[in-house]
Order: structure tokens, then C-alpha cells, then sequence
């Protein structure tokens, strides 16, 4: 079956992210001077201005900070998903990240709500991360 939405266009900056979704990890930028995680990553740091940086990985945990239900489809590919719903989830490592939320109603879904990372695996090259209601 054929993957028919919109699938991310990695850069340099972005294809370390991006490898690291294909394993299943959440990867980001943490500078070694300040400490500051950032996302999306830079060459520089936006706290201290190093250029200094290492990647770590997140453990896929968080919270929804703020989110939207889509009730229309701006894509053909989405309308069997309708009403689906496009969160920013706060990660415990202080990342923001856009994403869906999936395994729960939209109506059931709420800010500061424990989420918890799972991955879709659309095609060889891409896995996506969303988010579910934390278990525990």
C-alpha cells in the first residue's frame, strides 16, 4: 500500500531527526555549553550561541501544551481520519513537538494530558511519531 500524505523533505539540519525516527528515537540537538535541548535544531545554540552540540535522545514522554481538532481535511489523504487531532506535546526533556494525538477520542483529549510517543511506520524511509495517552 502507498503512503499518500505528506511525508517530511529532511535537510542537513533535520536528517539526523529523521534517521533517528526510523529507529524508533526521538533525537535533538543539546548544547554543550548551556545544556539547552532545542528542537528544531540549529547549528546554533538560540540560548548561549555555541556552536557546540551533541544529540541526545528523548524518552518519548511528555504532556499536550496546546492542541487543535481538524474537522476538515486540507488534504485529500487526511478525510478518512476526520476529525483528527494536531497537538504541540511538551517533552519531559522541555522539547516542543508538533504531532498527533492518536489512540484516544478527540474529545477525550486535553492540555496537559501525559502522552507517551508510538510510532507509524509509512514507508522504508520514514517513521512517524505521535502521541497516545500515557498508560501509567
Amino acid at each position: 500500500m502507498d503512503y499518500e500524505k505528506p511525508l517530511p523533505v529532511p535537510s542537513a539540519d533535520t536528517a539526523p531527526f529523521w534517521d533517528g525516527c526510523r529507529k524508533h528515537e526521538l533525537r535533538f540537538h543539546k548544547c554543550k555549553e548551556c545544556g539547552h535541548i532545542r528542537w528544531p535544531p540549529s547549528i546554533i545554540c538560540p540560548k548561549c550561541h555555541s556552536m557546540a552540540h551533541e544529540m541526545i535522545t528523548a524518552k518519548g514522554t511528555g504532556k499536550i501544551f496546546t492542541f487543535a481538532v481538524y474537522h476538515q481535511a486540507y488534504h485529500p489523504a487526511f478525510e478518512k481520519e476526520l476529525p483528527y487531532v494536531v497537538a504541540i506535546v511538551e517533552l519531559e526533556e522541555g522539547v516542543r513537538l508538533l504531532s498527533n494525538i492518536v489512540g484516544c477520542s478527540h474529545k477525550q483529549v486535553m492540555c496537559e494530558m501525559p502522552v507517551e510517543v508510538i510510532w507509524e511506520d509509512v514507508t522504508e524511509e520514514f517513521s512517524l511519531p505521535r502521541f497516545q495517552p500515557r498508560s501509567s
